[in-house]
């Protein structure tokens, strides 16, 4: 990883877009979500507040190195709903997120090209009405130590800029930070020099 390799782009908050052609409504509902339960709960939401739709058409994109991603048409023709909402997250560069389009069927055929431009451009305007915010990819470390070493630990956290979560001391202490990725082989080694600490990745 180079050094601005650790950082990827989602979104702070829901957002919604609109499009409309010949009729059809096509609704945008952009969402932050972090795993695969939080997509199935917002699409049984919006299934029951929108269960008059004729499709519920999504994509959605999770982990920091997009490493899972699903499209789904919804019963529209094969690529025209699921995959256009996909590229919008893609060229706007965004994970952790989930894209629903909602469509109520106007009674014009839009036609393949049609549905696919406004699909896209429904998820597209969900996403220009998005806050977009860059997020670190971390690494999660505990440290265990004996009491009297504390202070040099405390040392190396603060020239880190590091807070200590879930601390315990005692006669043996620990504690756990999360540091980013690109600062972690570095905290790693300022630790592993300590010789009486033990620091594992979680």
């Amino acid at each position: 990883m180079g050094m601005f390799d650790d950082t990827y782009r989602t979104i702070a908050a829901p957002s919604e877009g609109l499009y409309k052609e010949k009729g059809s409504k096509f609704l945008a509902f952009a969402y932050p979500v972090r795993t695969t339960d939080d997509v199935k709960t917002h699409l049984e939401q919006l299934r029951k507040d929108y269960f008059d739709a004729r499709h519920h058409c999504y994509a959605y994109i999770l982990g920091p190195h997009k490493d899972a991603f699903r499209t789904n048409d919804d019963g529209e023709p094969s690529g025209t709903g699921g995959r256009p909402i996909h590229g919008q997250l893609l060229s706007a560069d965004l994970t952790d997120t989930l894209i629903v389009v909602v469509r109520y069927f106007g009674g014009i055929l839009l036609g393949a090209s049609g549905l696919a431009n406004a699909y896209k451009t429904a998820a597209r305007d969900a996403i220009d009405h998005a806050t977009i915010i860059e997020k670190t990819i971390d690494v999660r470390y505990r440290l265990g130590f004996r009491y009297e070493t504390m202070n040099d630990v405390m040392r190396i956290l603060k020239d880190f800029d590091l807070k200590p979560e879930n601390q315990r001391y005692d006669m043996d202490c620990s504690l756990e930070v999360s540091v980013r990725q690109s600062h972690s082989v570095r905290l790693y080694d300022a630790v592993a020099n300590l010789r009486t600490v033990t620091i594992e990745v979680l």
